[in-house]
């Protein structure tokens, strides 16, 4: 089967169909998807394996290539894979699409409705033993497998390649609303390029007479009917719910919110459409811009009257509530979440990586990097919300009420209102909301892309602009429903319906493929190959066991308590419950019909098709040294 490579076999005695050696490279005739270097007639071995031969898990030396045995040099110039240009731009990249609009508004609402400082206890517990092992897990397989969601699973295990499909559906959904409540933001921006911003006073054309300026210097009497400036510029400016009576009756389409979002879609088409070339430039300001204006914020809330109440707020422990199961279902759904996992991102970004690139030591850095940001995100918040509480007079649970984006765009921008600077806090905080969206839509978008011209290069495979423009474009589409005046509606629907029960039901059946069916053991040699050293007991332990069971135990919550739709004053009706399922379903459907589709396609025996549908079918592409060689 193989030939040492100092074998002194001279290439003209080469056959087809023999392994013969050239210049010091063994090559192993007839296949070969792999590109040839020569390194002064010498291989160094591979990370962890220095001093040995050059075996791998197949027991093959050398490489496999179709290099014609005549006896000169001759070099196969195949394209390699794309690589990131720095270390860094892959850094950027992950935070960027790990750290989103989620950690400023979700977090914080999480953590103090399930027992403030007490929650972080299951919210750790529930990243050291369901979130990072899957982040990392699919950073290994992107890496060591060098493909995207679709096509890795030949690698893998090829019955499960629905999984890949499924991954595409449900980033197209999340594209169809996740840049909607960026044109929110965008909105704002714009509407803040006023010496007094808009949403700070009653005699605005979209105000009605139950507009009540809590920080008015006339005294104001605050009743039951009363509605701030700030929500009112929200509601019947920049959405205009009340020209909707529901999601039976959306109304037509807002012109300034569809302008808004073809800008959008316009700045991510140029960020992504020569590939991690340049949008690994890009993350260099939408990735760190955050950070700067959440430190400027951090500050100017600390030094306002009340913060303290609200960081009290915010940290003060309950610790009955972690006797409720709710709460852990809460710690585990927003680290899941939060981190991103089963969204093809890791996959594709990763994939572009060097082999031998630390994706262990990455792992890490980019899970807590993110769970960071999410606890310091809450000190932003609610030392506003702590000025707001003060200035009203009212306790902080009565100003915290808001939740999910009407946090950012009700309360936190009437406080910003009414901070001196408002304009430069309200530009540089709309800004900030802005670049956060934009990495994670970056993100989103290359795992469709990747993922689609892995599996069909030879269509798309020196096309990548014209597919980047006609994905923009569907995506831009399927958006117009949630520009209309009951959008926000559509918006709410999607965010809990079609992407949360999907994606969990993804990742724990990828978990499930991978640890059960691919292997343990060889996806820890894999790991090996790379980093030079295997994954301990407690990444093992985590992959088979636990992070399955954190999975099953999320998605079995969601289902049996589904959430109940409310959105400003209107109660969802029974019938989006199951409009929402069917779109959550829509996806993960394609898991079930790709494996009938397999064994019907596959000859053989009923056994036959399903042991040949569970064996990887491809090769993987190693590096070795200075080589490149195929492991069966």
């Amino acid at each position: 089967e193989t030939e040492p490579l100092t074998s002194k076999k001279d290439a003209s005695d080469c056959s087809k169909g023999e392994d013969c050696k050239e210049n010091g490279l063994l090559v192993r005739n007839p296949k070969s998807a792999l590109r040839l270097v020569e390194d002064g007639n010498k291989v160094h071995p591979s990370q962890g394996d220095k001093g040995e031969a050059a075996q791998i898990s197949n027991g093959y030396s050398g490489v496999q290539s179709s290099v014609p045995c005549n006896g000169e040099q001759q070099l196969m110039e195949l394209e390699d894979r794309e690589t990131w240009s720095k270390k860094i731009d892959f850094l950027l990249s992950v935070i960027g699409y790990a750290v989103d609009l989620g950690n400023v508004w979700r977090f914080p609402y999480i953590c103090y409705q399930n027992g403030g400082g007490a929650f972080l206890i299951p919210y750790t517990i529930m990243a050291l033993f369901g979130g990072i092992p899957l982040f990392y897990m699919e950073l290994a397989l992107g890496q060591y497998h060098r493909n995207g969601c679709i096509s890795i699973w030949r690698k893998i295990c090829p019955i499960f390649k629905g999984i890949g499909f499924a991954i595409c559906i449900i980033d197209l959904y999340v594209a169809s609303y996740y840049n909607t409540i960026m044109a929110w933001a965008f909105y704002y921006l714009i509407s803040s390029f006023t010496a007094e911003l808009p949403w700070t006073s009653c005699t605005n054309p979209w105000n009605t007479g139950n507009c009540t300026n809590y920080f008015s210097k006339d005294n104001v009497s605050w009743s039951l009917h009363s509605i701030s400036p700030a929500e009112e510029f929200y509601t019947r400016q920049v959405l205009q719910v009340h020209r909707s009576n529901g999601l039976d009756d959306l109304g037509g389409i807002s012109w300034q919110l569809t302008l808004c979002l073809l800008l959008i879609f316009t700045i991510v088409y140029f960020s992504i459409w020569k590939g991690v070339k340049t949008s690994g430039k890009v993350v260099w300001v939408t990735a760190t811009f955050p950070y700067i204006i959440l430190f400027i914020l951090l500050v100017r809330g600390a030094t306002l009257p009340g913060a303290w109440r609200g960081v009290l707020y915010y940290l003060k422990p309950d610790w009955q509530k972690l006797l409720a199961t709710e709460v852990w279902v809460d710690a585990a759904a927003q680290i899941f979440f939060s981190l991103g996992p089963g969204f093809g991102v890791l996959l594709a970004y990763s994939s572009y990586n060097k082999f031998h690139n630390n994706c262990y030591q990455d792992a890490l850095v980019t899970s807590t990097v993110n769970c960071l940001t999410s606890f310091v995100s809450g000190f932003v918040i609610f030392t506003v919300l702590g000025y707001m509480a003060e200035m009203r007079n009212e306790d902080v649970s009565e100003v915290a009420k808001d939740t999910g984006p009407s946090l950012l765009f009700i309360t936190y921008a009437e406080a910003i209102a009414n901070m001196p600077a408002s304009t430069f806090f309200a530009i540089i905080f709309f800004l900030m909301l802005l670049t956060l969206g934009l990495d994670s839509t970056f993100a989103g978008l290359e795992g469709v892309i990747t993922g689609v011209l892995d599996e069909f290069p030879h269509v798309w495979g020196k096309r990548r602009e014209l597919f980047v423009l006609g994905l923009t474009i569907v995506c831009f589409l399927g958006s117009l429903a949630t520009l209309t005046f009951g959008g926000a509606y559509v918006v709410k629907l999607f965010e809990e319906y079609a992407t949360g029960p999907a994606v969990l039901t993804v990742v724990f059946l990828e978990a499930v493929a991978v640890s059960w069916f691919y292997g343990i053991t060889q996806f820890c040699n894999d790991v090996k190959e790379m980093l030079g050293s295997a994954p301990g007991w407690y990444w093992r332990v985590c992959w088979v066991a636990i992070s399955p069971l954190f999975l099953l135990f999320v998605t079995c919550s969601f289902l049996s308590h589904p959430p109940e739709l409310r959105l400003f004053d209107y109660d969802y009706p029974y019938w989006t419950t199951v409009v929402g399922y069917c779109i959550g379903t829509s996806s993960i459907i394609f898991i079930p019909i790709y494996m009938v589709y397999r064994l019907l396609i596959t000859p053989g025996t009923l056994k036959e098709r399903i042991l040949k549908s569970i064996t990887p079918e491809t090769a993987t592409e190693i590096p070795f040294g200075d080589i490149r060689m195929n492991a069966v």
